[in-house]
């Protein structure tokens, strides 16, 4: 923990903190309240990451506890490598680590760097009831992981999560869920289109206008103003 905190100090950018702190919305009032950034980039907090693979879950439970953004995302990082590197017993424990630590895991790139690659892949061979318990969580965050994981799922062509989902948060208030879960369908529409659109045909005029709009980004630009007028 050590070195990865002097890593941390020679890397830190005050200057781009700043700006970090304006995009990632943590003033009073906004979903990234009392988020802390030391203004280091992703590739350079991967690099740490790897070299701190050794950190044992409790350590990686202190950064996750931590009001440091970069912290928290290292310490996600660390447990992808341990995720990937383990067998059957060690990606069960961290995905069993995750969901308890999910109140580290507090703002969008936290979640979309991390979820599909622990939560949805552990659970591609599994029950995942799991997952629509997160949907119906009080917590934005939970429900935006439940969502994103499905990612896993999509990569094997595999929809039926994302649509299940998808019409459990259609009537979300939060803007970040509307984004999220038209990102999924929007990729779940680059594997088949057409399952997409049997979607949007029952749902498209009810969607919120921020989740319709990422969904359809991929289809051609007529195709498009029809679906946001109302044509289809």
């Amino acid at each position: 923990m050590e070195n990865l905190n002097k890593l941390l100090k020679e890397n830190a950018n005050p200057e781009k903190a700043k700006i970090l702190q304006r995009f990632f919305k943590t003033g009073k009032g906004q979903y990234g309240e009392g988020d802390v950034f030391l203004g280091i980039t992703v590739p350079v907090q991967r690099s740490i990451a790897k070299e701190s693979i050794h950190l044992s879950m409790e350590e990686i439970r202190n950064l996750l506890n931590s009001e440091v953004h970069e912290k928290r995302l290292i310490g996600l990082l660390i447990l992808i490598e341990k995720f990937n590197k383990g067998d059957e017993s060690v990606r069960k424990n961290i995905f069993d680590f995750y969901l308890e630590n999910t109140h580290g895991i507090n703002n969008w790139d936290l979640v979309d760097l991390s979820a599909h690659k622990i939560v949805g892949k552990f659970l591609l061979d599994k029950d995942r009831d799991v997952l629509y318990e997160l949907a119906v969580s009080e917590d934005l965050w939970e429900k935006r992981i439940s969502i994103v994981s499905c990612f896993a799922f999509i990569r094997e062509n595999d929809f039926n999560e994302v649509l299940n989902l998808s019409e459990i948060l259609l009537n979300d208030s939060h803007d970040l869920i509307h984004k999220a879960v038209g990102w999924m369908l929007r990729e779940m529409g680059k594997k088949d289109v057409k399952v997409l659109e049997e979607f949007l045909s029952k749902h498209y005029k009810n969607m919120p206008r921020t989740m319709l709009r990422y969904s359809i980004e991929k289809f051609p630009e007529d195709k498009r103003k029809m679906y946001l007028r109302g044509e289809v």
